[in-house]
Protein backbone atom coordinates (compact mmCIF):
# COMPACT_ATOMS: atom_id res chain seq x y z
CA UNK A 1 0.00 0.00 0.00
CA UNK A 2 2.93 2.34 -0.49
CA UNK A 3 1.97 5.72 -1.86
CA UNK A 4 -1.14 5.91 0.27
CA UNK A 5 -1.36 8.63 2.90
CA UNK A 6 -3.17 8.65 6.23
CA UNK A 7 -5.46 11.07 7.96
CA UNK A 8 -7.12 10.33 11.28
CA UNK A 9 -9.81 8.04 9.86
CA UNK A 10 -8.91 7.54 6.24
CA UNK A 11 -6.25 5.95 4.09
CA UNK A 12 -6.10 7.85 0.80
CA UNK A 13 -4.48 8.27 -2.59
CA UNK A 14 -6.30 11.02 -4.50
CA UNK A 15 -4.21 12.36 -7.35
CA UNK A 16 -5.47 14.71 -10.07
CA UNK A 17 -4.15 16.17 -13.30
CA UNK A 18 -5.54 19.70 -13.72
CA UNK A 19 -5.08 22.06 -16.66
CA UNK A 20 -6.25 25.67 -16.93
CA UNK A 21 -5.52 28.71 -19.10
CA UNK A 22 -5.34 32.49 -18.86
CA UNK A 23 -8.29 34.40 -20.25
CA UNK A 24 -8.35 34.24 -24.06
CA UNK A 25 -5.37 31.89 -23.74
CA UNK A 26 -3.00 34.82 -23.96
CA UNK A 27 0.65 33.79 -23.80
CA UNK A 28 1.50 35.78 -20.68
CA UNK A 29 2.73 33.04 -18.33
CA UNK A 30 6.40 33.51 -19.09
CA UNK A 31 9.30 35.21 -17.36
CA UNK A 32 8.56 36.78 -13.98
CA UNK A 33 4.79 36.30 -14.39
CA UNK A 34 5.22 32.58 -15.02
CA UNK A 35 7.55 32.29 -12.03
CA UNK A 36 5.07 34.16 -9.82
CA UNK A 37 2.28 31.81 -10.94
CA UNK A 38 4.50 28.81 -10.16
CA UNK A 39 5.42 30.11 -6.70
CA UNK A 40 1.82 31.09 -5.91
CA UNK A 41 0.48 27.66 -6.83
CA UNK A 42 3.06 26.02 -4.56
CA UNK A 43 2.11 28.28 -1.65
CA UNK A 44 -1.66 27.92 -2.01
CA UNK A 45 -1.54 24.14 -2.53
CA UNK A 46 0.61 23.84 0.58
CA UNK A 47 -1.88 25.88 2.62
CA UNK A 48 -4.60 23.36 1.70
CA UNK A 49 -2.26 20.44 2.56
CA UNK A 50 -2.15 19.37 -1.09
CA UNK A 51 1.10 17.91 -2.38
CA UNK A 52 2.34 18.90 -5.81
CA UNK A 53 3.74 15.96 -7.76
CA UNK A 54 4.47 17.94 -10.94
CA UNK A 55 3.84 21.54 -11.93
CA UNK A 56 4.48 22.99 -15.37
CA UNK A 57 3.63 26.60 -16.16
CA UNK A 58 3.74 27.13 -19.91
CA UNK A 59 3.21 30.40 -21.78
CA UNK A 60 -0.53 29.83 -22.31
CA UNK A 61 -1.58 27.14 -19.82
CA UNK A 62 -0.75 25.40 -16.54
CA UNK A 63 -0.44 21.67 -15.88
CA UNK A 64 -0.71 20.56 -12.26
CA UNK A 65 -0.41 16.99 -11.00
CA UNK A 66 -1.40 17.16 -7.37
CA UNK A 67 -2.36 14.88 -4.48
CA UNK A 68 -5.41 16.28 -2.73
CA UNK A 69 -6.66 15.09 0.67
CA UNK A 70 -10.25 13.78 0.53
CA UNK A 71 -11.49 16.62 2.74
CA UNK A 72 -10.55 19.18 0.04
CA UNK A 73 -12.73 19.31 -3.06
CA UNK A 74 -11.21 20.02 -6.44
CA UNK A 75 -13.52 23.01 -6.88
CA UNK A 76 -12.25 24.41 -3.55
CA UNK A 77 -8.64 23.86 -4.59
CA UNK A 78 -9.15 25.51 -7.97
CA UNK A 79 -11.13 28.39 -6.50
CA UNK A 80 -8.28 29.14 -4.12
CA UNK A 81 -5.49 28.63 -6.66
CA UNK A 82 -7.05 30.56 -9.54
CA UNK A 83 -8.59 33.30 -7.41
CA UNK A 84 -5.61 34.01 -5.21
CA UNK A 85 -3.00 33.75 -7.96
CA UNK A 86 -5.01 36.26 -10.02
CA UNK A 87 -5.15 38.69 -7.09
CA UNK A 88 -1.45 38.23 -6.45
CA UNK A 89 -0.58 38.84 -10.10
CA UNK A 90 -2.72 41.97 -10.37
CA UNK A 91 -1.15 43.29 -7.15
CA UNK A 92 2.43 42.50 -8.11
CA UNK A 93 2.08 43.48 -11.79
CA UNK A 94 -0.41 46.39 -11.89
CA UNK A 95 0.09 46.86 -15.63
CA UNK A 96 -1.83 43.59 -16.15
CA UNK A 97 -4.85 45.14 -14.47
CA UNK A 98 -4.82 48.02 -16.94
CA UNK A 99 -5.08 45.81 -20.01
CA UNK A 100 -8.60 46.25 -21.44
CA UNK A 101 -9.08 42.55 -22.23
CA UNK A 102 -8.83 41.20 -18.68
CA UNK A 103 -12.06 42.68 -17.32
CA UNK A 104 -11.01 41.91 -13.71
CA UNK A 105 -10.37 38.25 -14.58
CA UNK A 106 -6.94 36.79 -15.21
CA UNK A 107 -7.93 33.15 -15.75
CA UNK A 108 -10.46 31.76 -18.21
CA UNK A 109 -13.56 30.21 -16.70
CA UNK A 110 -13.30 26.54 -15.91
CA UNK A 111 -10.51 23.98 -15.99
CA UNK A 112 -9.88 20.39 -17.08
CA UNK A 113 -9.45 17.75 -14.39
CA UNK A 114 -8.73 14.03 -14.59
CA UNK A 115 -8.12 11.51 -11.83
CA UNK A 116 -4.80 9.73 -11.77
CA UNK A 117 -4.83 6.73 -9.49
CA UNK A 118 -3.02 3.53 -8.93
CA UNK A 119 -3.22 1.24 -11.93
CA UNK A 120 -6.91 0.97 -12.86
CA UNK A 121 -6.52 -2.59 -14.18
CA UNK A 122 -5.08 -3.79 -10.88
CA UNK A 123 -7.97 -2.24 -8.96
CA UNK A 124 -10.53 -3.71 -11.36
CA UNK A 125 -9.08 -7.20 -10.83
CA UNK A 126 -8.90 -6.68 -7.08
CA UNK A 127 -12.57 -5.70 -6.91
CA UNK A 128 -13.57 -8.57 -9.18
CA UNK A 129 -11.65 -11.30 -7.32
CA UNK A 130 -11.56 -10.01 -3.76
CA UNK A 131 -14.49 -12.16 -2.56
CA UNK A 132 -12.86 -15.28 -4.01
CA UNK A 133 -9.61 -14.45 -2.18
CA UNK A 134 -11.45 -13.89 1.11
CA UNK A 135 -13.23 -17.25 0.80
CA UNK A 136 -9.90 -19.01 0.16
CA UNK A 137 -8.40 -17.32 3.20
CA UNK A 138 -11.37 -18.36 5.38
CA UNK A 139 -11.02 -21.97 4.20
CA UNK A 140 -7.33 -21.95 5.05
CA UNK A 141 -8.03 -20.45 8.47
CA UNK A 142 -10.76 -23.05 9.10
CA UNK A 143 -8.40 -25.94 8.28
CA UNK A 144 -5.85 -24.79 10.84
Amino acid sequence: MSGFEKLTHVLWYCQYHIVWVPKYRYRVLKGVIGQEVHNSIEVFCSQLRCRIVELNVQADHVHLLVRVPPKVSISKLMGVVKGRTALRLFTRFPYLWKKPYWGNHFWAKGYCVDTVGVDAEIIRKYVKYQERQELRQQEMDYRK
